[in-house]
């Protein structure tokens, strides 16, 4: 089992800039891929980036450019720095680990960007 603990959301205008945080706990030894997913009202949940216990990141065409997924695995945390934020980018924002296939997602954290 692992648990995720997501946080760092909340309202900003838009240009502004947020940063989230996960922790992981619990059976993380074999976790390689870490994400953020995010699902607006009324649309299915969409990943947003990836990134791999060796740092390698993907990012949504959406948003590349302007977030930034980062791990640090001596802490078990994974950051979405989030810049250059728009009214669209609203949705609650959910952390997830692959452990070897399993999927595994914290309890999301709304991000509101005002216009």
């Amino acid at each position: 089992q692992v648990q995720l603990l997501e946080s760092g959301g909340g309202l900003v205008q838009a240009g502004g800039s947020l940063r989230l945080s996960c922790v992981a706990s619990g059976s993380i030894y074999s976790v390689n891929f870490m994400a953020w997913y995010r699902q607006a009202p009324g649309d299915a949940r969409e990943l947003v980036a990836e990134i791999s216990r060796g740092g390698r990141a993907t990012y949504a065409h959406a948003v590349k450019d302007r977030f930034t997924i980062s791990r640090d695995n001596a802490k078990n945390t994974v950051y979405l720095q989030m810049s250059s934020l728009k009214p669209e980018d609203t949705a609650v924002y959910f952390c997830n680990a692959d452990d070897l296939g399993v999927p595994y997602w914290g309890q999301g954290t709304q991000v509101t960007v005002s216009s």
